[in-house]
């Protein structure tokens, strides 16, 4: 797979699944335990420090399951007869009920938090499912197009936000969108999830590009008529790279244009802007279609407006399209994903750190393959 997704700062790719406690605060109980018996032993009879080792099971509770917290608090109790040499039953019985109660509310304590956690492992679980069938990863090639999309939400703790893309073959060539969605987080991921399910029906169904676009225009249009305070829009860009035709054709809808990786420079793909999806202007309003050749080694880079809108702390935007030649020339030019990679990395330094990249980002790094003798004498023929 060629796809990436994580939300927040740079999580590993399992973190959704929880991760284990810390190892300091594992071993803060057995610190704890180990310091106040030698304390005890080396202090006067007179001061009696062997009842602070109580608090070594409240510790406890919050990195151990019960049964642990339990044998610790048993070790406690025989603790506290240590010292001296004295026998569990002499320990005055106020001192020991004490002791007793902050074990067995230790042993509940811990009961209870392994069961949430257990609970909400579950949640996420299934969470993580529904959102990874909302948005897939990518296959590293569709078609002769290898392709590696990145995205990270401005929403920690979720795999679908706001931003979106996708990649997908047809009878008309194989054909990409980028689109962002009005607003942020799991409000937009009905939006995210109606537009993915129109841009695949019309890359099946559509010949002519500005028409795929219209299809998604149509689909928000009827949305928002299901609500009549739902004001849904969304900036989207689609490419199409054509069968046995070294071009690529692009269709703006008021998102930012595609970047252009060519040599050692790049460039935005001058294409006219359409008015956003959403306001039912696709049908009303002509939708200009640029079409750019291809050459070998070329590569396009798709982005949303998170990238371009993050700033610095001193308020300048991210200047992608004057640094992403030095980026794209740090990695070697098969891999899209490293890419992607180079370019956040990049935006998280800029930015200072990752929260401080305020929206979505996702990123679409496309290379088209290259066509044959045999494919471009089939495609020319009438």
């Amino acid at each position: 797979m060629s796809s990436a997704r994580a939300r927040g700062a740079e999580e590993a790719p399992g973190w959704l699944r929880g991760t284990p406690q810390p190892r300091w605060l594992r071993a803060l109980p057995a610190v704890i335990l180990a310091a106040l018996t030698f304390a005890q032993v080396v202090t006067p009879q007179t001061l009696e420090l062997g009842y602070f080792v109580v608090a070594a099971t409240p510790v406890a509770a919050l990195a151990y399951g019960p049964l642990s917290v339990g044998v610790l608090g048993c070790l406690t109790l025989l603790t506290l007869s240590l010292p001296y040499g004295r026998r569990i039953w002499d320990v005055e019985t106020p001192d020991l009920l004490a002791v007793v109660v902050v074990v067995v509310l230790s042993v509940v304590i811990a009961w209870v938090r392994t069961r949430r956690e257990q609970q909400l492992v579950t949640v996420r679980t299934v969470a993580e499912a529904a959102q990874l069938a909302v948005l897939p990863p990518l296959p590293a090639t569709v078609g002769q197009v290898r392709c590696a999309g990145l995205y990270r939400s401005a929403q920690r703790g979720l795999l679908v936000g706001g931003d979106l893309y996708d990649v997908r073959e047809g009878p008309h060539g194989v054909r990409a969108l980028v689109a962002d969605v009005q607003g942020h987080g799991l409000e937009a991921v009905a939006t995210v999830a109606a537009l993915l399910g129109a841009f695949r029906e019309a890359v099946l169904d559509e010949e002519d590009l500005a028409r795929v676009a219209a299809r998604l225009d149509r689909r928000l249009v009827v949305d928002s008529l299901a609500d009549e305070h739902a004001e849904l829009f969304a900036t989207a860009v689609v490419l199409e790279f054509p069968a046995g035709e070294a071009v690529v054709r692009v269709v703006s809808c008021g998102h930012p244009p595609p970047l252009l990786l060519r040599g050692g420079s790049a460039h935005e793909i001058d294409v006219d802007p359409a008015p956003p999806l959403g306001l039912g202007l696709a049908g009303a309003v002509p939708v200009a279609v640029a079409s750019v050749p291809l050459e070998h080694g070329d590569r396009i880079l798709a982005h949303t407006d998170g990238v371009t809108e993050a700033r610095d702390a001193a308020g300048t935007f991210y200047p992608l399209v004057r640094r992403l030649p030095a980026l794209a020339a740090s990695v070697p030019v098969e891999d899209l994903m490293a890419l992607n990679e180079a370019v956040r990395e990049d935006l998280v330094r800029f930015a200072g750190k990752a929260e401080n990249v305020h929206d979505d980002v996702a990123l679409l790094a496309l290379g088209p393959g290259e066509v044959s003798d045999r494919e471009l004498a089939a495609a020319s023929r009438p």
